[in-house]
Parts: C-alpha cells; sequence; structure tokens
C-alpha cells in the first residue's frame, strides 16, 4: 500500500517556501552560492594574507619587534633566529620590522594610484563612451591611445623624474599610467550598456544627460571598474617596489618593499633572506590582490 504523503507547499516542486521579494532572494542566493565555491585554500591563504597587510598597515607597532631604523653594529647579516625572526641587514636592522613598517607605506601608496587611475580613467571613459564617435570622443582616446603606446614602466619614470624622486610621486605617476586601462574598460562598459533595451526605455521616457549616466549607466557598469581596481591595486604596489628598486622612491633608509629589494641585492649570496623576504612580501600581496579581484567580479557579476 502506498503511503500518504502531504501536499508539496505552493511554489516550485522540491524547494523550500522562502519569504522575501523573488528577485532579492535570487541575487542574494546566487551571491551565496558564488561565495561558497570561491571558498577554497587559496581564497583562504588570499584572505589571511590580505588580513595581515591591513593589520601591519594600520597598526605596526602592535606587530613590529623592533625599531626598523635603529642599527645594530654588532649584529649584522644575522640568519633568522628567536631572536630576529627574519634576521637582519647589513646595518643590523631587524628586516622584520622593516617588512612590517614598509607595508604601511605601499599600501597607502598603491591606494595614491589606483585612485588616480579610477578616477581620471573612469571620467574619461564614461565622457567618450557617453558621446561616443564625436569629436570628444575622438579627442579623448587619441590621448588614452598615446598613454597606452607608452610602456607603463617607461611613463612612470618619466613622471618621476618630472615631479622629483619619493615614493608618493612615484604612486602618482602609476596612477597616471593605469589611466588608459580604465579609461577602456569604463568606455567599453558604457557601449555595452547603452545597447541594452532597459536603457532605451528610460531615453524614451525622459532619461537625458546626467541622469542617463548617474541613474541608469554608472551603477550598472561599477562592478567591472571594481574588479579592475582590486586587480590593479595589486599591480601598482609591483610597479612602485620596480620604481623604489630602480631608485625612483624614497631613499634609504626608507623601509618600503622595493628600497629593501634594492639594499639586498649586494647580499643574495651572504645574506638571502634580505632579498627573499620583501620579494615574497611583494609577491604574496599582488597574488591575494589577483585572488579578491576574481573573487569580486564572480560575485558582483550576479548583481
Amino acid at each position: 500500500m502506498t503511503a500518504l504523503l502531504p501536499p508539496p507547499a505552493a511554489g516550485t516542486p522540491g524547494e523550500e517556501p522562502v519569504s522575501g521579494p523573488p528577485a532579492a532572494r535570487s541575487r542574494t542566493g546566487a551571491a551565496w552560492r558564488t561565495a561558497s565555491r570561491r571558498v577554497t585554500p587559496g581564497a583562504v591563504a588570499a584572505g589571511v594574507v590580505l588580513a595581515v597587510i591591513a593589520l601591519a598597515a594600520l597598526a605596526p607597532g602592535l606587530l613590529s619587534t623592533h625599531d626598523p631604523f635603529e642599527p645594530h653594529p654588532d649584529q649584522v647579516l644575522l640568519a633568522p633566529s628567536g631572536s630576529y625572526w627574519l634576521g637582519t641587514d647589513y646595518l643590523g636592522r631587524d628586516i622584520y620590522s622593516r617588512l612590517v613598517h614598509g607595508t604601511g607605506m605601499s599600501v597607502v601608496s598603491a591606494l595614491i594610484a589606483v585612485a588616480i587611475g579610477l578616477v581620471a580613467g573612469s571620467a574619461i571613459g564614461l565622457v567618450g563612451g557617453h558621446w561616443a564617435d564625436r569629436a570628444i570622443d575622438v579627442v579623448l582616446m587619441r590621448f588614452v591611445d598615446t598613454l597606452l603606446a607608452i610602456p607603463g614602466l617607461l611613463l612612470s619614470m618619466a613622471i618621476v623624474v618630472a615631479l622629483g624622486f619619493s615614493t608618493v610621486n612615484a604612486a602618482v605617476a602609476v596612477g597616471v599610467s593605469a589611466i588608459a586601462v580604465f579609461a577602456r574598460l569604463m568606455r567599453s562598459e558604457v557601449l555595452r550598456i547603452k545597447r541594452l533595451p532597459y536603457l532605451e526605455a528610460a531615453e524614451l521616457v525622459g532619461a537625458r544627460g546626467r541622469a542617463l549616466l548617474l541613474s541608469h549607466i554608472v551603477p550598472n557598469a561599477w562592478s567591472s571598474v571594481l574588479a579592475l581596481s582590486v586587480l590593479q591595486f595589486g599591480a601598482a604596489i609591483l610597479s612602485i617596489a620596480a620604481l623604489a628598486f630602480l631608485g625612483y622612491g624614497d631613499p634609504p633608509p626608507s623601509p618600503e618593499w622595493g628600497v629593501q629589494v634594492s639594499e639586498g641585492k649586494n647580499y643574495v649570496f651572504s645574506a638571502p633572506w634580505m632579498v627573499a623576504v620583501p620579494s615574497v612580501a611583494i609577491v604574496a600581496t599582488v597574488l591575494a590582490f589577483n585572488r579578491l579581484s576574481a573573487f569580486v567580479e564572480e560575485l558582483t557579476s550576479h548583481d
């Protein structure tokens, strides 16, 4: 005899009834499913690295164990030990403490670079895409093409030479070289959104000019630009470290990561930790932000 089963709940068979607007439930569920898929060992490791970077940038005194600028002539080039976790440099300074204090400089300079590229590049791409094929778009895109034609590192070096050698000026230079990337992406997003049916409907009901840009185009283009911003953050750290290594940033005794690599290049064989420690920090940071960018891109694609 077949057992009598209770009638299924209203809605899709096999699904539990959920309260709330259907569209909101769909977006929230998709976002949570995406987040759960991305929680891999690599994502967890990237999260730990980013958390440590944030803590070191905001409160370096909590993590450092020595004065990053105080030399100890009797403790030169010591290998990693219990007293000096990552060893000492050629002046006897604690490499671990210098690494911690250099984190804030790298993060702040990367923020400056990304902010310049994001604001200026997005504005250029937004204006060019909205008035595509007009004179203003042609002028802006030729400016972007000029930036793209010059290698980013070479352009950054030229700007630093004009502004002066410092980490802040290096950040400004890297930000200027990133304008073209943001402008191209924003323009392509604007052109894609302008072809969507809902934007044509908005224009039919009277949306024009600034209202059309701010209310309909920008909110739908922000997700791709946000993912690029996170990706460019890691690239900015790498570029600024490269400029500091070449001598275009703050001079020693700055604890900036690129300066530490430059100081250790003469001790690769006698004290390899001087180069290895800041180099690993740079690589780990860039990889962590690359992972975060992929996570942000997939998560926001469901909005």
